[in-house]
């Protein structure tokens, strides 16, 4: 794993906390395949709802995400800079915000050497959220994961994290077409982040009354 920008902040969580880790394309904004130029980054409808729902109920809000387009040199990391401060102003102005973004820039067949690994953050792996979870006090196996593939579904399962599949970007089809065939299963399937983000609550709700 390797942060690009200084978007990891420490929470006031203390340790064994909850917390909800989101992938980010598909989930939080518009799945267009690789992100290579700013105009191409939309929140999908919602999302700043979602989160700042979140941030209401005292959530920590994690983005944990693979970018191979990095690896790949479709763009540079000061792009993904780019498109990460985007993303927080206009989260922003919904009253939302983040508590830390992730970021996976490998790929075992990397066009850049610096790149080219098989590391243990580039989901399914589990790393991005192990690491989150020491910066940031968190116990993975009382969050949630929230993501729009199988990938992020097998790595939330991976450290015991619930999880919950969107029906935003590759979802649906990936519930279609891939899902039936998983060993994993998604413990609640929601048609958007603003769903997910309420079932998540009232969950926590439902355990804690």
């Amino acid at each position: 794993m390797e942060p690009h920008g200084d978007y990891t902040l420490r929470s006031n969580a203390g340790p064994g906390h909850a917390g909800v880790f989101l992938d980010r394309d598909g989930t939080i904004n518009e799945q267009m395949g690789y992100i290579n130029h700013i105009s191409r980054f939309h929140l999908l409808p919602g999302v700043g709802r979602a989160i700042r729902a979140l941030n209401d109920y005292g959530l920590p809000v994690v983005v944990v995400t693979n970018q191979s387009g990095l690896a790949r040199g479709y763009f540079p990391a000061s792009l993904l800079d780019e498109v990460h401060q985007k993303m927080l102003r206009l989260l922003a102005l919904e009253g939302a915000h983040i508590d830390g973004i992730y970021v996976c820039p490998h790929h075992p067949e990397a066009k850049e050497e610096h790149y080219r690994r098989r590391c243990n953050c580039r989901k399914p792996n589990t790393g991005l959220i192990e690491q989150a979870a020491v910066d940031l006090g968190l116990d993975p196996s009382s969050s949630f994961m929230v993501g729009d593939r199988w990938s992020d579904l097998r790595c939330g399962a991976a450290v015991g994290a619930t999880t919950v599949l969107v029906l935003t970007g590759y979802g649906r089809g990936d519930a279609c077409y891939i899902g039936p065939e998983q060993s994993v299963q998604p413990d609640y399937v929601a048609a958007d982040l603003e769903e997910a983000a309420r079932w998540i609550i009232d969950r926590i709700v439902t355990v804690q009354a």
